[in-house]
C-alpha cells in the first residue's frame, strides 16, 4: 500500500513541477516578466523551500525531488524578474 502512496506523490509532484516549465521557458525566451508579481514569487519560493525542508525531515523522496526542481524553476523566474525589470 505504501508504494501506491509514493507513486501518487511522484505523479502529483511531477504535475505541479512540470507546470512551471512553460512559464520559465517563456520568461527567458521573451525576457519579459512584466505581468509577474515579485512578491508572489518571493512568497512562493519561500514556501517551496519550506516544503523541501519538510520533505528532507520526513525523508520523503517525492516531496524532495518535486521541490528541488520547482525551486530551481521558480528561482530562474525570480532571477529573470530582478534582471529584466
Amino acid at each position: 500500500m505504501e508504494s501506491y502512496i509514493t507513486y501518487i506523490g511522484f505523479l502529483s509532484g511531477f504535475c505541479t513541477t512540470i507546470a512551471f516549465v512553460p512559464q520559465a521557458y517563456k520568461v527567458w525566451k521573451t525576457k519579459s516578466t512584466e505581468d509577474i508579481s515579485l512578491l508572489m514569487f518571493l512568497v512562493f519560493t519561500t514556501g517551496v523551500i519550506g516544503w523541501l525542508i519538510y520533505g528532507v525531515l520526513l525523508n520523503n523522496l517525492p516531496i524532495i525531488i518535486a521541490n528541488v526542481i520547482t525551486f530551481f524553476l521558480a528561482l530562474s523566474i525570480l532571477i529573470a524578474k530582478i534582471k529584466f525589470d
